[in-house]
């Protein structure tokens, strides 16, 4: 490996390294800058950062490190599991890192793949999450199945972006129980790797209106990864054409299903920055 690239010593985290709080359509991230000195984070510490009272709360906490092309980004989930995807806090640590160095494009990598984003302009940034996964092996199931329609009540559609995605298409998005039914699919046998669930009802054309239960950290109000999977699935049924609007919880995604990969365009938050206190580093488990 490239000297460059070569990761530095990993330390544990500390009162002096400053985290930022971000969030995508109310989708929200703590993002630790990891690129001077690696990072060593355990499970139980996420698992604290994540909680929304007595820690900061976070959908997602993503770390940044020196990558390939210009940095990497890895993902871990309230409940303190791995992702190898994450839409909305790629695109705001794009829009982050474009912002510092006044570039309106950039290259990063994830545990899913090599990424591009790009700053449209009006508040905008688009990430391209790479093409869908279709196959069952690499989304993956745990038998082969039509992932169209899976043989589970509802015919939902599998897809991998990176991450597991089971996407219902419903006559009302507002009527599911979402919170019962998200818990329910996540743990699916079909799904060894647990999955990301969606909700989605055609609204109009190309227009979907959709809620969201993410894996490892339930309701959530927008996700980008879900809706790159369910513009992918409603394309696959013909309900819309390979471009659409999906109206979150949180606001609205643009979703281009091309050629290259799926692109995902949407506005992004910086809110604060902060430091950990020691007390709160030092706390016992409980």
């Amino acid at each position: 490996m490239n000297a460059l690239y070569m990761r530095p010593m990993t330390t544990e985290l500390n009162t002096n390294f400053p985290f930022m709080k971000m969030h995508g359509l109310g989708n929200d991230f703590v993002v630790l800058d990891a690129r001077a000195q690696g990072l060593a984070l355990a499970p139980a510490l996420i698992q604290r950062i994540a909680d929304r009272n007595r820690g900061v709360g976070f959908d997602q906490l993503a770390v940044i490190s020196n990558g390939k092309h210009n940095v990497h980004l890895t993902f871990y989930n309230a409940d303190g599991s791995t992702s190898a995807a994450c839409g909305n806090a790629t695109r705001c640590v794009a829009r982050y890192l474009m912002t510092g160095s006044g570039e309106t494009q950039l290259t990063l990598t994830t545990d899913r793949g090599t990424l591009q984003a790009q700053d449209i302009g009006d508040g905008l940034t688009a990430i391209n999450m790479g093409p869908p996964q279709l196959d069952w092996r690499d989304i993956p199931l745990a038998q082969d199945v039509d992932t169209l329609t899976l043989p589970i009540d509802g015919a939902p559609t599998a897809t991998g972006m990176g991450n597991p995605h089971c996407t219902f298409f419903v006559a009302d998005a507002e009527a599911v129980d979402l919170a019962q039914r998200g818990a329910e699919m996540e743990h699916h046998p079909l799904f060894p790797n647990r999955t990301n669930v969606q909700f989605a009802s055609l609204i109009g054309p190309n227009l979907l209106r959709m809620r969201v239960w993410e894996r490892g950290v339930g309701v959530t109000l927008a996700s980008g990864s879900s809706s790159c999977a369910a513009a992918v699935a409603a394309a696959r049924r013909g309900l819309t054409d390979h471009s659409v609007q999906i109206d979150l919880d949180g606001g609205r995604l643009l979703v281009d299903w091309r050629s290259d990969g799926v692109w995902m365009t949407g506005p992004t938050s910086h809110v604060f920055d902060g430091q950990f206190t020691a007390a709160f580093l030092d706390e016992e488990t409980v």
